[in-house]
């Protein structure tokens, strides 16, 4: 582990971050964690996909 963690984790046990913050980062998750869900369950969308392009200088 980085030093520069370790003084992180150590500036959050001091000073919390606030009930927002923890909020936010929770609905991040949430949201992330949906798609993922989604993505898992139902598949990706051909539509979404990118073809590879052909070159047109291709021999």
């Amino acid at each position: 582990m980085n030093i520069i963690w370790l003084l992180r984790m150590a500036r959050w046990a001091r000073r919390p971050p606030g009930p927002r913050t923890v909020r936010l980062w929770l609905i991040v998750i949430v949201i992330a964690l949906a798609i993922a869900g989604i993505e898992a369950f139902l598949g990706w969308p051909d539509a979404l996909t990118l073809e590879p392009r052909r070159s047109v200088f291709r021999p």
